[in-house]
């Protein structure tokens, strides 16, 4: 039995006891035992957070920002000396396995190296003699505080990966409002920034429910806000934060499709598809739920899957032989479970069911196997809703104007991703297919941190993405200088020429 921890909210660079008066229970996904208390933290602690950023941001955002990227470049050098306990964090709260696990954990270092390009990518621009004798440049400067509100699915990742660090390089502070599932990675890595030398302040997090964090929409020390969950959720945040005067970035659900044509290779296009649709147990955003194959394709592709899902050995998080762990808790796995029975409802064909598994000595763990669903047709629920679980649905089409018609009628669009041998139709796929991250025999087309994570339709909500150059502008906003300098003779004269903007 693991030791059950009473968890504290960070503020102004320490744990400080919570005086809350309902606290949730954080799970062992592995194992179905009590891992953590996490506390639904008061108004007061939440506005006391705030204050705690705000207080922090005059001397942080005067700290010159080859000063501040030097803190990060000391967070990467501790992550990667932590590598294995916050992996070992991230699988027991979470339930991935550990490859992914670390996979998350190893994001949220890309994400600190893409920060600790803060000092070019934050420079600005300029034009001497904008009129004659006139300078104009360009400064981005940072806002003040944000708020992250964070989901359970990647603890390591979205809080430490695609947040914090740019908004800190750039010179905010900011509130993480951390998943009640799993807020410890966060707070593990909270932690190490200050063992980096971060000044407190600089970082906060507080576990809470939705009531407190209306707090951070309309507080007016929040200059805005970035989200990760549902749409639903989404849009609330961007109506109410908007109307505060903030700026927002939503992201959201998702229901990636893959298109398969005839001529992609069976036994590739396949295991790349298990992958995509059944890592991290199907809990994240860019998993790949719904493939469309083209129907000479179909039968061939089905039998491969289910094959090669058949081989994913289901077991606890931290062990390294695990493909396929467990979901995050009891009401998520009868979540899943609901959506499947909903499938056969609807008159999809079960081609792999994943209902009924155990896993020896992990007999209360929340463990869902494969489940594969064929015979998807567009009126059913279950190919068209996000699910968040091991589900893979199978969507049959003629062609590939067909297929990617089927995908463009989903109202998300995350990713897409088409597995072809044919280069026409992966040119005209790219081009017209909605998804924002698209994929070319790559069936989890996440780029690199160095470009914006773009989500398109209702899987984002707003202007600037997180990540890349969008990250920046996200977090910094523009301040343009003209100035004029006289010489000796033009300093006595008593003529006045006025700039208006114009030429």
């Amino acid at each position: 039995m693991s030791e059950i921890k009473k968890l504290r909210p960070y503020i102004n660079g320490q744990f400080v006891e919570s005086k809350a008066t309902k606290y949730t229970d954080a799970y062992n996904p592995s194992t179905g035992e009590i891992i953590a208390k996490v506390p639904c933290c008061t108004p007061d602690e939440v506005e006391a957070a705030i204050a705690s950023a705000k207080a922090a941001f005059p001397g942080w955002s005067a700290t010159p920002v080859i000063k501040r990227v030097q803190i990060l470049y000391k967070l990467r050098d501790l992550i990667i000396e932590h590598m294995d306990e916050l992996t070992y964090l991230v699988a027991l709260e979470n339930g991935k396995a550990w490859s992914e696990a670390q996979g998350d954990v190893l994001k949220a270092k890309e994400g600190t190296e893409q920060a600790i390009s803060a000092p070019s990518l934050m420079m600005g621009e300029s034009l001497m003699d904008a009129s004659k004798g006139y300078d104009t440049v360009l400064y981005r400067e940072p806002l003040g505080v944000f708020a992250g509100i964070v989901p359970f699915n990647f603890p390591a990742m979205i809080p430490m990966g695609w947040m914090t660090p740019i908004c800190i390089a750039c010179g905010n502070t900011i509130v993480l409002k951390a998943a009640t599932f799993t807020p410890q990675s966060a707070m593990r890595f909270a932690e190490l920034y200050k063992e980096a030398g971060l000044p407190d302040g600089v970082i906060n997090i507080v576990t809470c429910s939705r009531n407190e964090a209306e707090i951070l929409l309309s507080h007016p020390d929040v200059k805005g806000i970035t989200f990760v969950g549902s749409t639903s959720v989404g849009l609330h945040i961007y109506a109410t934060a908007a109307a505060n005067g903030k700026r927002v970035q939503a992201l959201c659900e998702a229901k990636n499709h893959a298109l398969v044509l005839n001529d992609a290779p069976v036994d590739r296009t396949a295991a790349g598809i298990i992958n995509s649709a059944f890592g991290c147990a199907g809990e994240r955003c860019m998993a790949l739920p719904v493939v469309v194959a083209q129907e000479g394709i179909a039968d061939q592709l089905v039998a491969a899957l289910v094959e090669q899902a058949k081989k994913l050995k289901l077991g606890p998080a931290y062990d390294k032989e695990t493909g396929l762990g467990p979901v995050i808790n009891a009401p998520h796995k009868q979540s899943v479970l609901d959506w499947i029975q909903k499938g056969i409802d609807e008159g999809a064909t079960v081609a792999l069911d994943g209902r009924n598994v155990t896993v020896e000595g992990y007999e209360n763990g929340f463990y869902l196997g494969p489940t594969i669903l064929d015979h998807v047709a567009p009126d059913m629920t279950v190919g068209d809703k996000e699910i968040f679980g091991p589900v893979l649905c199978i969507k049959r089409v003629k062609t590939f104007e067909e297929g990617l018609a089927v995908m463009n009628a989903n109202p998300y669009a995350n990713g897409s991703v088409i597995f072809t041998q044919n280069g026409h139709y992966a040119r005209e796929f790219a081009r017209h297919t909605d998804g924002g991250m698209v994929g070319v025999n790559v069936g989890i087309p996440v780029p690199i941190g160095v470009f914006p994570f773009s989500g398109h339709k209702l899987s984002f909500i707003g202007d600037l993405h997180c990540l890349g150059k969008d990250g920046y502008r996200f977090y910094t906003e523009t301040k343009v200088v003209t100035t004029r300098w006289f010489d000796e003779e033009e300093a006595k004269s008593k003529t006045v020429s006025t700039w208006d903007g114009t030429i």
